[in-house]
């Protein structure tokens, strides 16, 4: 029988325990599924926490290339997570959900079409990587974004979401009004019926 695995990933300059009532809100919301929030590979370069990869110096152009260059170290923390949860990503069905920078990353092993993903959730991110875009058949990706979002402008998730359709994934945005750069209540209930519509499937 297959499991189901919520991997959710953190922002720069944070941990995975800082996600734990996200955790513990689909632990009880999605039944028969485990939830890990691991830190990320990288201790951040420019205060305490975690990274997925440096943002210091960081500008649009070099961006694309840092994600590439994370990829290794991005892989093998979920091939860490995979064998602590006992899971086989070729026959169990993963979810990645990642906040901010841990979306980018999400949305970059999407669109790279490497892992055989249920779906992913991004919160408050944006679509960086390298082109050109390879997702699996089948893709499926919800993007939340606050509209009063100051560190990344929720347009960015409008942009990542027509990138997304252009390239064949099944995306779907959703914008929230009055709100900044967070995970709200309202937003992981929306995640919470994304995900267990693709799990179902």
């Amino acid at each position: 029988m297959s499991k189901n695995l919520i991997v959710m990933l953190h922002g720069v300059g944070s941990r995975g325990s800082d996600l734990l009532p996200v955790v513990e809100y689909w632990q009880q919301a999605i039944p028969q599924t485990q939830v890990a929030s691991p830190d990320g590979p990288l201790v951040f370069d420019m205060g305490s926490g975690f990274q997925w990869f440096s943002i210091n110096g960081i500008t649009e152009a070099s961006r694309p290339a840092r994600i590439a260059a994370a990829r290794d170290t991005f892989d093998a923390k979920l091939a860490e997570v995979f064998r602590e949860q006992e899971i086989n990503p070729g026959q169990d069905r993963v979810v990645l959900a990642g906040f901010s920078q841990g979306a980018i990353m999400a949305l970059d092993a999407l669109v790279r079409g490497n892992y055989p993903l249920a779906g992913v959730v991004a919160f408050s991110g944006r679509l960086a990587s390298p082109l050109p875009l390879r997702p699996a058949a089948q893709s499926a990706a919800l993007l939340i974004h606050g509209k009063a979002d100051p560190v990344i402008p929720w347009q960015e998730s409008q942009k990542a979401a027509e990138a997304l359709s252009a390239a064949g994934v099944q995306a779907e945005l959703s914008v929230e009004d009055n709100v900044q750069h967070t995970i709200t209540l309202a937003g992981i209930k929306t995640a919470s019926a994304f995900i267990t519509q693709r799990f179902a499937r």
